[in-house]
């Protein structure tokens, strides 16, 4: 299948090294974040290899075309049906989950060693804890998000300027809105559909929600509360103004639901001092801030959270484990690590006084080590150093990766 579309460098740069390695690559993420694209886009890299088209086989589970194919047994049959030569064959397949014990189908096409397979997927457990059964040590996890900012800029032919930052704010990094225009009306319904598809696909038909009613508003509390930590108890809270009599064991099943659809992201907070990752107390951030957006509303009093959520992502995409820190009774907002390497992140708004550098800045101050530490704003004139501490605007911090 030829597709037009818009290169991912960054993306593509992550799968390219592993093309005709004998593992299989498995690349995840929420729907709609590009990795059907992603794949037309590995197809290309290997026809430019000299790989004829007949011997790359294509199989989109979303396509009516593929409804045949229900189980492993019928993936199996179809691979066999299209190979009608002795040379290698690459075989992708969009949306794998939706292929009943597709594992198998995967482990048999590999032992067979004729075939380099990729495929998608949208349910984080679904496909790591099957293929972690299936095929420990023989496949590889590549993650896509949506745009960063950088892509963002790239796909829409914008200006990296204040108003290019405010729509990707305003209207998240999703690939799908090249073909929109910049209005709100047509953009939230875009999205309010996409939020649907995802809940009710993704969450509600595979997990065998009953109570949709909860999940729904259960969204709207994570959308509301984005950042914060999620306790027992404000669970608990949350199910008395509510007025729904749930366990708070059933409603971290719902948190589990919504992060393994790659909807949200569930951070866990950590002891800077000892790497202790605390079991109680996380906080969760969104796939997607139009998304976001779609469900409660763009609010400019919401502005913090909102940047938090956005300086999140982008530590995410630029490949980061990210935590929350704990140093006794301070939080640092993001501790990062990544090949043996670490960074603090602070993420505020604006620095408006000597308060907020106290905060923002006296946080950091507070750790002893010589890891990179920044403070990230909306500060026009932020730059330069505090006490050893770097000040980064967003849009100079969202503009390369790190």
């Amino acid at each position: 299948m030829i597709k037009k579309y818009i290169k991912r460098k960054h993306c593509i740069k992550n799968v390219v090294s592993f093309i005709d390695k004998d593992v299989i690559k498995v690349i995840v993420g929420q729907r709609r974040v590009g990795k059907s694209y992603l794949l037309y886009q590995i197809m290309d890299s290997i026809r430019e290899r000299g790989v004829k088209t007949e011997n790359i086989i294509y199989i989109n589970k979303e396509l009516h075309d593929f409804d045949d194919i229900k189980t492993h047994k019928d993936l199996l049959e179809y691979v066999k049906q299209k190979m009608k030569n002795k040379k290698k064959y690459y075989v992708f397949v969009d949306e794998i989950q939706e292929i009943g014990k597709f594992e198998k189908a995967l482990e048999s096409m590999q032992a067979e060693g004729r075939c380099d397979i990729y495929c998608t997927g949208s349910n984080a457990d679904l496909l790591s804890g099957e293929l972690a059964t299936y095929l420990s040590g023989r496949y590889v996890e590549i993650k896509v998000h949506g745009l960063s900012y950088p892509e963002f800029l790239y796909f829409h032919k914008l200006d990296n300027n204040k108003d290019a930052l405010l729509k990707y704010i305003r209207y998240g990094g999703l690939p799908f809105l090249v073909n929109l225009s910049f209005k709100d009306d047509i953009i939230f319904e875009y999205l309010r559909n996409i939020y649907s598809t995802i809940l009710f696909k993704d969450i509600v038909k595979r997990h065998s929600i009953r109570n949709v009613a909860f999940l729904e508003r259960l969204v709207e509390f994570l959308a509301d509360n984005t950042g914060s930590l999620v306790s027992a108890k404000s669970i608990s809270d949350f199910l008395k103004s509510q007025k729904i009599k749930l366990s708070p064991s059933v409603v971290l099943n719902y948190l589990s639901f919504l992060s393994s659809a790659f909807f949200v992201f569930k951070v866990q907070r950590s002891d800077i001092s000892g790497r202790k990752i605390f079991e109680i107390g996380e906080k969760y951030y969104f796939e997607d801030l139009g998304l976001r957006h779609s469900i409660i509303g763009y609010s400019q009093v919401d502005i913090n959270k909102i940047l938090e959520n956005l300086v999140f992502l982008h530590l995410k995409i630029s490949g980061y484990k990210v935590t929350v820190g704990k140093l006794q009774d301070r939080e640092i907002d993001f501790v990062c690590d990544k090949g043996g390497e670490r960074l603090y992140v602070q993420a505020a708004y604006l620095i408006e006084n000597q308060k907020a550098v106290d905060r923002e800045f006296g946080n950091l101050l507070k750790i002893h080590d010589n890891y990179p530490k920044f403070v990230v704003s909306m500060d026009e004139m932020a730059g330069g150093k505090y006490k050893g501490i770097e000040q980064v605007n967003i849009k100079d911090f969202l503009s390369k990766l790190l």
